[in-house]
């Protein structure tokens, strides 16, 4: 038998149905903050604090939002109810609930029709093969993440044809728009291998050098590694290599054990920064996700 155990997978939000009925088996009122934070304690602390910090697309905590999804499921199903705003508790029926629950065993809850009277029963029907899944949420992000991906497929497409020197100007660009400062391109003979400057600093005091290779096969090697630090002169100990291709082991190598500091940054990396600071793109389309304002039917 291994040592090494599997790190434990976010839950779906289906998933979480029995976690939370377990918790609210006693009976006792829960504040939703508390439940969560409950059932996370409980059922979920082998989750890393990286997965603990992933977030959806709109900002919320990615393994709270599908206890959050889990919870609503199971009122429309019966099997907990809202006593008051910001509170859930068990129902009778949650109390008695079978050993495996899934959305589709809800969904045939005739709660769950109830709840959903208004809306036609095939529209139901037609998606219920995802709903076991994907909560509403996760289809939101998982669209989102394709287009965003078709994007950045395309970005990366159109840096490999540009002019190499319009690529240097790109990097420059985004690394200003990243709050690098103010740069300096440098003349494009006799350069060194050193494609911009940037000042850190108003004065110049603190300078990071440029490196941008535009390349459409084959990677960066150590020696482009060796003769970017052989450029860099005595005033600064700070460099930045992008390309649009990748580094092999040796360049990385060379990289990491440099008296420098290098960054590195392949074609994945740059379209990533280039779509999180909206360098070379243009947001399309803005769409709003509206849900029940509680307050404003606390009359409190």
């Amino acid at each position: 038998m291994t040592n090494i155990q599997r790190e434990m997978d976010i839950p779906k939000f289906d998933e979480t149905f029995l976690p939370i009925l377990e918790v609210l088996k006693s009976g006792n009122v829960y504040k939703t903050r508390d439940l969560i934070d409950e059932v996370k304690s409980v059922f979920y602390f082998e989750l890393t604090e990286e997965q603990l910090r992933q977030e959806t697309k709109s900002g919320d905590l990615l393994i709270d939002n599908r206890i959050a999804w889990g919870k609503s499921y199971l009122k429309k199903g019966g099997y907990v109810f809202f006593p008051e705003r910001g509170y859930v508790q068990i129902t009778e029926k949650g109390k008695n609930h079978s050993s495996s629950l899934t959305v589709r065993d809800l969904e045939n809850e005739s709660s769950f029709f109830d709840f959903y009277k208004q809306v036609p029963t095939q529209s139901l029907i037609s998606e219920t093969p995802k709903s076991n899944v994907s909560s509403p949420q996760d289809l939101i992000d998982e669209g989102v993440k394709r287009i965003d991906d078709e994007v950045k497929s395309e970005l990366l497409s159109k840096l490999k044809g540009i002019n190499p020197y319009f690529f240097e100007k790109v990097v420059l660009r985004l690394l200003k728009k990243m709050g690098y400062g103010e740069f300096i391109e440098t003349a494009k003979s006799g350069d060194g291998g050193i494609d911009g400057i940037i000042n850190e600093d108003q004065l110049g005091l603190d300078k990071i050098y440029i490196q941008a290779k535009r390349f459409n096969d084959g990677k960066v090697r150590e020696t482009d590694i060796r003769n970017f630090i052989g450029a860099m002169s005595g005033d600064t100990n700070k460099g930045v290599f992008v390309t649009t291709s990748d580094f092999d082991n040796k360049a990385l190598e060379k990289a990491r054990s440099a008296h420098h500091k290098i960054i590195c940054i392949n074609g994945e990396k740059l379209v990533e920064l280039m779509h999180k600071f909206n360098v070379g793109i243009q947001i399309k389309t803005t769409y709003e996700i509206k849900q029940v304002d509680e307050d404003f039917f606390d009359e409190k």
